[in-house]
């Protein structure tokens, strides 16, 4: 056995006996954090506007403290990006992460000394945890993809500034500098075709055990290895073993993923982002994600369909119930205060307290009162793909308003891998799951306000040359699963199939 893997193997047991005993003293975690959150917030601008020394509980709170997006939370980034201190937490930022946000252009999220280890631990955390439960420490021997932004920073009133991805980089353990790849060269080219290019001449010889990133790069890296090797990865990679992925959906993917790799192997699935590290796979035999509640974050729950009220139900981790859809908001050590991350979960276990992600708020389809999202159009499209043995690649959804005669209707549009043999059964299938999923969706198709479901096919790596169109292509990029009107569709038109 190898020095590492030796090594790693006490350290993963007592991290992995850690996670499951903080996992029990979750809701008094989540008070504790409430309360130093309130007592380091009142020394801040946002804490003196909000009267923090006068708020003693989470209902004060929430009376005190309204839910805000990025675009009510930027005046108080920019008085950071032009020097000031205390505006959000103590002292000054240590990192801006800058991110490409939907509606709000470029973002800039704030990351301090106390929330840095949320970002960094919890990866680690979720890598140890595999190794404590499953005994496989082999692959700390192998070489490893983590694939990053470019690390190199800008500085913003005098404060390193870069993509997240790109700051992480920099906290790598010395110890695991040895095992990763690409190089920080490669890493630092922005191009994503030039730098894909390089990962796989740089990694095509090498022992690669463990492979992370989100489930659409992974696919383009395999393909490019597969056809520059004429071999399933598997045999490119004989002691690749772990995959880490996040960012979207595993279940449209995993398929297509495995069919690469040539045979299934673990994956660790994390729920990450800019504003923190939330959740991650703890357990290669439970549904779900475990909830970060020990790491300096408080959340709160709104129920889904409340986000966009006036008052909407803020509830905390002690309310929730499995299977409710809830909008996510964060009060974090970095200075976020009742953010609303835009992310929507549902628990699938209260004791510990796991989750799936099941969408995005902002990506829905409602023109016509059906409120249809993200999970529902996943779920049919998989169990009509599972019944008609057919793979799909990429796809997305929008709907069409008919102006003149003709009823409308919702518009997939799908890249196959392998097509199926009737496009109609195969449309039927899918619509019948939708309907099963979300009662307003049948209530209309069975009112006759609504036409059945229709399939736009997307010709070969259509949805990558969209993504480049846009200059979107690579890192954390994904194409969005539904949209509420006709942008992403009409820029579509021009990779249809045929």
């Amino acid at each position: 056995m190898n020095l590492k893997s030796l090594l790693a193997k006490p350290f993963a047991n007592y991290i992995y006996n850690k996670t499951q005993k903080s996992a029990l003293s979750a809701l008094e975690d989540q008070d504790e954090i409430l309360k130093n959150l309130l007592k380091v917030g009142r020394l801040t601008e946002f804490g003196k506007a909000h009267h923090f020394e006068a708020i003693n509980s989470h209902q004060e709170y929430k009376q005190a403290v309204p839910i805000r997006d990025y675009e009510q939370i930027k005046p108080y980034i920019e008085q950071i990006k032009e020097g000031k201190h205390n505006v959000l937490w103590k002292g000054k930022p240590i990192y801006l992460a800058k991110t490409s946000g939907t509606t709000s252009g470029v973002k800039y999220i704030p990351i301090t000394k106390e929330s840095i280890p949320n970002h960094i631990n919890t990866a680690r955390n979720a890598i140890l945890c595999y190794m404590g439960e499953t005994g496989n420490t082999a692959f700390a021997n192998g070489k490893m993809i983590f694939l990053s932004g470019s690390p190199e920073l800008e500085r913003v009133a005098d404060i390193p500034t870069g993509r997240l991805s790109g700051i992480v980089n920099h906290h790598i353990p010395s110890y695991l500098r040895s095992n990763q790849l690409p190089s920080y060269e490669t890493n630092c080219i922005e191009d994503w075709e030039t730098k894909l290019d390089r990962i796989v001449k740089e990694t095509f010889n090498q022992n690669m055990t463990l492979i992370s990133g989100i489930p659409p790069w992974m696919q383009m890296y395999f393909d490019r290895l597969i056809e520059k090797g004429d071999k399933k990865i598997s045999d490119l990679f004989p002691n690749f073993s772990i995959m880490v992925q996040g960012g979207v959906n595993f279940e449209p993917y995993k398929a297509k993923l495995f069919e690469s790799i040539g045979k299934k192997i673990d994956s660790i699935e994390l729920f990450p982002a800019s504003e923190g590290f939330f959740a991650f796979q703890d357990s290669q035999h439970s549904e779900g994600l475990l909830l970060n509640t020990n790491s300096g974050i408080f959340y709160e729950f709104i129920p889904a369909d409340q986000i966009f009220t006036e008052n909407p139900n803020r509830l905390t981790l002690r309310d929730v119930k499995i299977g409710e859809n809830y909008a996510l908001i964060i009060n974090s050590n970095a200075g976020l205060w009742s953010y609303n991350l835009g992310d929507t979960i549902k628990f699938v276990s209260l004791n510990p307290y796991r989750l799936v992600v099941s969408g995005r708020i902002k990506h829905f389809i409602s023109a016509f009162g059906e409120h249809v999202i993200g999970e529902e159009v996943e779920y049919a499209l998989l169990k009509a793909a599972d019944e008609l043995n057919v793979s799909v690649t990429e796809f997305t959804v929008a709907p069409l308003i008919q102006q003149g005669e003709g009823k409308s209707y919702h518009e997939w549009f799908i890249e196959f891998e392998k097509e199926p043999e009737s496009m109609s059964e195969f449309v039927e299938k899918i619509d019948q799951q939708l309907r099963l999923k979300n009662a307003y969706y049948d209530d209309l198709i069975t009112g006759n306000i609504l036409e059945k479901l229709r399939i736009s096919p997307i010709r070969r790596n259509g949805f990558i040359d969209y993504m480049k169109s846009i200059g979107k292509l690579g890192g954390q990029n994904k194409v969005p699963r539904l949209s509420n009107d006709r942008s992403i569709a009409n820029d579509l038109q021009q990779f249809l199939k045929g």
